[in-house]
């Protein structure tokens, strides 16, 4: 199902700002030689989170789903001078990429990745956060938002990626478990009176989630 119509996206992309050489780097590296390179945020999204994280400005950031890098580049560029981005990523092979791409950017003592399970790891980092980027597998996201929205300091903010599934949870009945496990997602959190949140229609759909 085409989401976005193209002809629309080349013009928003067109009249947006382009992401920096060394990200536009990492995209085509993953798209040219990554098995699962739709996974990749891309320049559009990455543009996007980079002034989300601008505008936050936070001082801790955890995201969890490093894959090659990209975003956490993009939402370091926010840090405060002092600040710390932990990110999580269960496969090596795509943490060494990450890891070499950290180090490109300059921002290697800034960023701190750990390689494993999330939910094992999350609940041994003493942190509070500022920004929460969620862009992992989908049939934990309801369990990453639980475990880390007490973690998350009042007036925080979530940001969880793919949250329309390539359109697969506007099908009824809804089929695949990621596709269900997405909606399930959403249904929890739009009914979740802790927080206040806004979907956006941004490639495969990203949710803003405040908390209050």
């Amino acid at each position: 199902m085409e989401l976005i119509n193209s002809v629309v996206e080349a013009y928003v992309k067109e009249f947006s700002s382009p992401v920096d050489d060394l990200l536009t780097e990492n995209e085509v590296f993953t798209s040219s030689t990554h098995g699962h390179a739709h996974m990749h945020s891309g320049s559009f999204q990455g543009k996007l989170l980079e002034l989300i994280s601008k505008m936050i400005n936070p001082s801790r950031i955890l995201e969890i789903g490093t894959f090659t890098g990209f975003s956490a580049i993009c939402l370091s560029k926010g840090l405060t001078d002092k600040g710390l981005l932990y990110t999580i990523e269960i496969r090596e092979e795509d943490a060494a990429i990450a890891s070499s791409y950290f180090k490109k950017a300059g921002i290697d003592q800034k960023v701190i990745l750990h390689i494993g399970n999330a939910m094992e790891i999350i609940p041994s980092i003493r942190e509070t956060w500022d920004l929460i980027f969620i862009d992992a597998d989908k049939v934990n996201y309801i369990d990453y938002y639980e475990l880390t929205l007490p973690m998350l300091r009042p007036g925080g903010w979530i940001l969880a990626d793919n949250v329309l599934f390539h359109g697969q949870v506007l099908e009824s009945p809804i089929k695949g478990k990621s596709a269900k496990a997405i909606h399930a997602f959403n249904q929890h959190v739009a009914s979740d009176n802790r927080i206040e949140q806004v979907m956006l229609t941004v490639r495969d759909g990203l949710s803003l989630i405040r908390k209050l």
